[in-house]
């Protein structure tokens, strides 16, 4: 069976960290993550998607993500079930992450390095994407080449 959800989206509201009665930390977050069609009215419409996040992933999502920050979340699609003060049963679905990958902050993109190549709430560290440092392309300088059907590889 195959039970696996990737998001991107940015948060609704401020991460919220509790931590169980055994001390293990827990962060939920609302993703908004946008529809790829416009509603009948023309407008771009959302779907708010509530994540989960336990241990240390929790408590480095609830220290660098804020209301607006764009993150991608791997994981998987829980449903949980309760009575409510009315004994009515209610069902929740919320997306557990295995893995929340900090992407650039509303209004920063490309400004910082950390909104280019991003972080990685799992291991706290920066991911190793190369960064490139020409600012002109280097191919662009008119010459000939000279090659022969020898020098191709196919």
């Amino acid at each position: 069976m195959i039970n696996r959800v990737v998001l991107v989206g940015r948060l609704t509201r401020d991460p919220e960290m509790k931590y169980t009665q055994s001390g293990i930390a827990v962060t939920r977050f609302t993703l908004a993550c946008d529809r790829p069609f416009t509603g009948q009215d023309g407008k771009k419409e959302a779907d708010f998607i509530d994540c989960v996040v336990w241990r240390k992933q929790a408590e480095n999502v609830a220290q660098y993500l804020k209301k607006g920050h764009m993150a991608g979340v791997d994981g998987r699609l829980q449903i949980s079930s309760y009575e409510g003060q009315d004994g009515q049963r209610r069902y929740r679905a919320e997306v557990v992450a295995d893995s929340v990958r900090f992407l650039e902050p509303k209004g920063q993109s490309g400004q910082s390095q950390q909104s280019s190549s991003g972080w990685d709430a799992s291991t706290e560290r920066k991911s190793e994407t190369p960064q490139s440092n020409f600012t002109s392309d280097p191919f662009s300088a008119g010459g000939k080449i000279d090659l022969s059907d020898d020098d191709l590889p196919f």
